[in-house]
């Protein structure tokens, strides 16, 4: 498949603002192994003072969270939706944080679905593809 880019995305300000705004984070694909991306990202936002929900099918747990196997298992609210899966799951993920009235996609680096942003952005959500969220936070920091 070949990379996708964004054909359009958050700009400097609105990152900024989703940053400062957003309380809770669900980690779609949060990995409890210390050598994937999602779970030293993940960690990070935990030390900035962020809530974090574990979203993955197969974990029960991490971090000493209990892990959802959906969004829509997630009770109460979730500011963001931070996307650590292949693109080709990202329609899925978004339908499901429209349902569950998030306020933000982040899509992580390498992660790109034109079709599925677009969406999210016609029912209100912000939308940030193929930037990191931990390189982001830093560089306000």
């Amino acid at each position: 498949m070949e990379c996708e880019f964004p054909k359009e995305n958050a700009t400097s300000d609105e990152i900024a603002d989703i940053l400062r705004t957003t309380k809770t984070i669900a980690v779609v694909g949060l990995s409890p192994k210390p050598e994937r991306p999602s779970h030293g990202v993940t960690l990070y936002m935990m030390d900035q003072g962020y809530e974090i929900i574990p979203v993955n099918p197969g974990q029960s747990e991490i971090f000493g969270k209990k892990s959802y196997k959906t969004l829509l298992e997630i009770p109460g609210r979730v500011d963001m939706v931070n996307i650590f899966r292949e693109p080709s799951a990202v329609p899925d993920i978004v339908d499901q944080a429209i349902a569950k009235k998030a306020k933000v996609i982040w899509m992580q680096e390498g992660i790109v679905h034109n079709e599925a942003a677009e969406k999210a952005r016609a029912a209100g959500l912000k939308v940030v593809m193929n930037k990191c969220l931990y390189k982001e936070h830093a560089r306000r920091a």
